[in-house]
């Protein structure tokens, strides 16, 4: 990134040295304005440049003024990685849009800011469309009861046994944790068995009430949720691909792509990454390659990675990360990692070669 390109953009010596606060205010609202109208088409370097200048504007203005930042970023699913973390470690009152919508922060990010950050900040985390057991773990442990009663009230939460085990431990004297678990479609049988004995005869009126008349009115949210975790396309519109293609080649060029890299950026919880990574090593299209490592049938990843010769520690990091770790369930992954397992891997060749095949025949 050149300073060049940087001060075309801004120019901070005058900004720190001449300008009022209320210039400062107004020139950051239009630089994020501005990125909100092109992110679409931004490339990498671009992306990066804007992430400096955000960075350095951010410790130049208000709340109001970070504030605005967030509410704006929160709202793009290519949005600079450094700022958005930056400020969603500010105060909650500007954390908030980001902590709830932001598709830019992983798991690692999100469990790291409710470790050190405020309950507020758990309280927002609580509240988001999808939530993997790595970062419910982390709410129920430290969270304080406003926390788990948006959790519980979350559908698009994922719950541990060790985490349901605790929630219905805490609702033996809280009503309204009770009834929301109760309202929840996964539970399993003994849970509920449980939480009946705990519930209060008001609570059990209550979701009995539920059950006959108050369901219907519940259909339309349900049918969203169970729509969204079924549409492949809802998965991927999660996340940018097109920055992380330009990332991964300008940085690492094909022929520095590997088994290793990918290992890791699985590890780091870099879902784009790991999916450019492994279309190139697998010679497949990235929309290809997108498609199979998000969809639930996992059949074509699996002799796609047997057929590279893909090590058994690099599909389980794999099978983990992405919206694999929302949709696939613990058994679902032992299946796939045993189907792998016991794929011949001059089979999967022969089967990926027959796939090429009828793709030039077609």
């Amino acid at each position: 990134m050149s300073e060049s390109i940087q001060t075309e953009l801004v120019n901070f010596s005058m900004l720190e040295e001449a300008a009022t606060q209320e210039q400062r205010e107004e020139l950051t609202r239009n630089v994020v304005n501005l990125y909100s109208l092109t992110s679409a088409t931004c490339s990498k370097e671009q992306i990066d440049i804007y992430d400096a200048v955000l960075m350095r504007l951010a410790d130049l203005v208000s709340d109001d003024g970070r504030s605005h930042m967030a509410e704006t970023l929160a709202k793009l699913r290519r949005a600079p990685e450094s700022v958005v973390l930056k400020l969603a470690n500010d105060i909650i009152d500007v954390a908030r849009p980001l902590l709830e919508t932001s598709t830019i922060l992983r798991d690692a990010d999100l469990i790291e800011i409710a470790k050190k950050q405020s309950q507020d900040h758990m309280h927002a985390i609580a509240g988001r469309d999808v939530l993997s057991e790595m970062v419910t773990d982390v709410l129920v442990e430290n969270g304080d009861k406003p926390v788990k009663h948006r959790l519980a009230a979350n559908h698009g939460a994922a719950f541990s046994d060790q985490s349901v085990n605790k929630l219905l431990h805490a609702a033996e004297d809280d009503q309204e944790l009770q009834l929301s678990l109760g309202l929840r479609g996964d539970l399993h049988d003994d849970y509920i068995v449980r939480l009946i004995a705990i519930a209060s005869e008001q609570v059990r009126q209550r979701l009995v009430e539920q059950g006959e008349g108050g369901a219907a009115s519940r259909i339309p949210q349900a049918a969203r949720l169970a729509a969204q975790r079924m549409s492949n396309e809802y998965w991927l519109a999660r996340y940018d691909f097109e920055t992380a293609q330009e990332a991964v080649l300008g940085r690492f060029g094909r022929n520095g792509l590997s088994e290793q890299l990918l290992r890791r950026f699985a590890e780091e919880d870099r879902f784009p990454e790991a999916v450019v990574t492994f279309a190139c090593l697998a010679g497949i299209g990235l929309s290809e390659a997108m498609h199979w490592m998000v969809r639930v049938d996992t059949q074509p990843f699996v002799v796609m990675a047997r057929a590279c010769g893909l090590t058994p520690m690099t599909v389980q990091a794999l099978l983990k990360i992405g919206p694999w770790r929302h949709r696939l369930s613990a058994d679902m992954r032992m299946e796939t990692f045993n189907r792998y397992q016991s794929l011949n891997r001059d089979k999967a060749r022969r089967m990926v070669a027959m796939w090429r095949d009828q793709r030039m025949a077609s």
